[in-house]
């Protein structure tokens, strides 16, 4: 089974503190957003391979590391995951960007693909899916569906909350990807918000209602 990771680095932490409360504004709130992608991408790369190399030094020739040249994948799901996104691209400035857009049925409460666009090699690269909020589970299971159905074959989901009904349902349908969260919360209230959360990620983040 993949494995549930919640990151609890200080300042991960810290910021997520700001992040919940209500009174931060569109700016600021899209800043750190921003801030802890990039602090959360810092830990979801702490595996990634190294290959030796010699390196000329200003006094002689040392051995020393480079990536091993693994190929990533940054995955927003539209439209919230948007706002993490920049955040892994500043510690991985060279990773190839897709997306995967989805809405919820009113009627079936079902979520629904509208847009798909992926690099043409995504089943040779480690993707990282990103979206602020892992409620339900129900847009995270099928943007990963979607990636599995396009050949994609290592994939990691990384939110900035989780409820424990969200990480159950994409524990059940992707038992082979892991997840990483800032915050593991209580629960689901009746309107499918996460209490206590941050209300809605993408409201926030544009400043819509």
């Amino acid at each position: 089974m993949g494995e549930l990771k919640v990151l609890d680095h200080p300042l991960i932490q810290h910021k997520l503190t700001m992040i919940r409360d209500y009174r931060t504004g569109t700016k600021a709130f899209r800043e750190l957003v921003d801030e802890v992608g990039t602090l959360m991408a810092f830990e979801i790369t702490r595996d990634l391979p190294l290959e030796e190399i010699d390196v000329e030094t200003p006094v002689t020739t040392a051995k020393a590391y480079r990536l091993a040249g693994k190929k990533l994948g940054i995955i927003p799901i539209l439209r919230a995951g948007l706002g993490m996104m920049d955040g892994v691209l500043n510690l991985i400035p060279a990773a190839k960007v897709g997306h995967v857009g989805l809405y919820r049925d009113p009627k079936t409460l079902e979520p629904v693909e509208y847009y798909v666009k992926l690099p043409s090699d995504i089943h040779e690269r480690e993707l990282i899916v990103v979206d602020p909020m892992l409620a339900t589970g129900g847009s995270a299971s099928a943007a990963i569906q979607s990636l599995k159905d396009r050949g994609a074959i290592n994939i990691k989901l990384m939110c900035l909350i989780g409820a424990p009904e969200g990480v159950k349902r994409i524990q059940q349908d992707h038992d082979d990807v892991d997840i990483y969260l800032a915050a593991l919360d209580e629960k689901l209230n009746e309107k499918g918000y996460i209490v206590p959360g941050l209300g809605d990620a993408g409201d926030r983040l544009f400043g819509t209602k």
